[in-house]
């Protein structure tokens, strides 16, 4: 996939006409992975996080990460459910992550991936959380997910922060 000349792209439909788009960039030396939440009424996509050289994140809580990834609403590229939860992995960072967890990420290893001992790989995974690594999330401001990720756009203390009307509506259109 990294030596297609264009940028293969998966979108996550999401309530009320947003979308989680998963943009793989190919272009030397630059390749990379973006995370991106958009409504057709807004100006531009928020990114949300970024895997590459220079990685932002976390972009999602486990619970909008499931709550993404299971929605099964029409419009996406990837209506599977495993695979969507796979595509999301690396923009995870939770303290919070439940025990079910493991099993949940151990079934989608095991039907896309094939992976051997999927349970095994599955807790390694969610307990390195990499490349963001674990965040505290919270509730601000009413209605807005924050975490405290040093490189966080939903971190409001962070370098990277999203502007608050931004991150209000990440949140109203990542709400689980």
């Amino acid at each position: 996939m990294w030596q297609r000349g264009d940028w293969p792209a998966f979108t996550i439909p999401l309530a009320a006409g947003h979308r989680l788009h998963i943009v793989y960039r190919t272009v030397k030396d630059q390749a990379g992975v973006d995370y991106l939440v958009h409504h057709p009424d807004w100006d531009q996509a928020d990114p949300i996080a970024r895997d590459d050289g220079h990685f932002l994140g976390p972009g999602l809580s486990w619970a909008e990460l499931v709550a993404a990834a299971d929605n099964a609403l029409p419009g996406g590229t990837t209506p599977d459910a495993h695979a969507s939860l796979l595509l999301l992995l690396p923009a995870l960072g939770d303290n919070s992550i439940p025990e079910h967890a493991v099993s949940r990420l151990a079934a989608a290893l095991s039907a896309r991936l094939g992976a051997e001992a999927p349970q095994a790989l599955a807790a390694a995974l969610l307990e390195s959380q990499r490349p963001a690594g674990p965040a505290q999330w919270a509730t601000a401001h009413g209605d807005v997910r924050i975490n405290d990720g040093r490189y966080s756009v939903r971190n409001p203390a962070s370098h990277f922060a999203l502007a608050h009307d931004r991150l209000a509506r990440v949140s109203a259109a990542l709400t689980p």
